[in-house]
């Protein structure tokens, strides 16, 4: 995401968010390239050498099939401006800077703005947000109702800014929230929740989260 909104430092986020910079495949391009655009992106190519794919005759037909929407899950993003000659520079978030209870992941609400708007302009398809979501730690109070802020304020301010990017042009074509009901999650089990409706896991009982605060009466 672009520290300003500036033409210099929105070209630069371009960049950063599709350039292949590390032997890993943490890169939006080398997954979405292939099967939009029929190719790897150059910059990976030449930085994996002989350890890069090579793709047989047919391959890339086979792998760029049309499809009807980019699907992908944005829960945050990172933030850079335009260093020299315009090349993405990193901009450290500020002490004290908002977070989710699951891995301290930042929260960044324009990387549903960027995210959509970047993709769109890249791959010319409808994007559908398949996860989004904050992961708490809350518990149910004495008035026997779960209290839910933090959620609520998170979700307003993503959809605001999926919704600026559906005004900006880009065919946002749907948002799924991460999840209904708090899950056996895959990489950390019941330790972070994150459904709209709280699980009791012991007695498997359901308790919709709430706006409401105070005791409840």
């Amino acid at each position: 995401m672009p520290a300003a909104e500036t033409p210099a430092d929105i070209e630069a986020a371009r960049r950063s968010t599709f350039s292949v910079i590390r032997r890993d495949c943490f890169s939006t391009s080398w997954w979405m390239d292939p099967v939009f655009l029929g190719r790897y992106p150059q910059d990976g190519l030449a930085l994996f050498g002989d350890a890069a794919p090579r793709a047989a005759p047919g391959d890339m037909e086979t792998i760029a099939q049309p499809l009807d929407f980019c699907g992908v899950n944005i829960y945050h993003g990172s933030f850079v401006q335009a260093g020299l000659g315009g090349a993405p520079e990193d901009v450290p978030l500020p002490p004290g800077y908002p977070k989710t209870s699951f891995e301290f992941w930042p929260i960044t609400p324009t990387c549903l703005y960027w995210g959509p708007r970047f993709l769109h302009e890249r791959y010319g398809q409808p994007v559908v947000i398949t996860e989004n979501g904050h992961q708490n730690v809350d518990i149910v109070a004495l008035d026997g109702k779960v209290h839910d802020p933090e959620r609520i304020d998170y979700l307003h301010r993503h959809l605001r800014e999926l919704s600026r990017a559906h005004r900006d042009g880009v065919a946002v074509k749907g948002y799924f929230q991460w999840c209904f009901t708090d899950n056996f999650e895959w990489a950390c089990g019941d330790s972070s929740r994150n459904g709209i409706v709280f699980t009791e896991y012991a007695t498997q009982a359901r308790i919709p989260r709430t706006p409401r605060t105070g005791t409840g009466r």
